[in-house]
């Protein structure tokens, strides 16, 4: 019997993640009738308007993921993380979340999130090879 569908390679690939994404928080909210999913972002600028920091994430079903969580290397160890990482977690409080989940390389900042209450969860060894791939959780209350 032929195959009526093939694989292509995806040129466009910031349109297939998102259909893809978009696919799966259907699925997900419809399997736990849950259907409160939100993108979140926030960006910190320099007195120039310059971009020196930003975070993302999303919430959803009580639960937030930090995705990316970037600053500066000139400003690092001023305040800034933490300045994202707590606008992070008001957006999840004000989402009823109650929890907080990131995940860092150890090349990362593991602990930068240890240092602020995250706790580690699991680590995986050699992801890539020498290093480690840090899951780590904070429970938070929601009001």
């Amino acid at each position: 019997m032929e195959k009526k569908y093939y694989i292509t390679v995806g040129i466009d690939s910031p349109q297939v993640i998102q259909f893809l994404e978009e696919r799966i928080y259907e699925h997900n909210s419809n399997s736990i009738d849950k259907h409160d999913g939100h993108l979140f972002s926030r960006i910190v600028r320099d007195q120039g308007n310059k971009i020196i920091g930003g975070i993302a994430g999303w919430t959803w079903a009580r639960a937030c993921e930090i995705t990316q969580l970037w600053v500066d290397e000139n400003m690092r160890q001023l305040g800034v993380g933490k300045m994202l990482l707590d606008a992070a977690e008001e957006e999840a409080i004000s989402k009823a979340c109650t929890t907080v989940l990131v995940k860092s390389y150890s090349f990362q900042a593991p602990q930068f999130y240890q240092k602020y209450g995250y706790k580690v969860e699991h680590i995986l060894h050699g992801f890539p090879e020498g290093y480690k791939y840090y899951t780590l959780v904070k429970m938070i209350q929601a009001p």
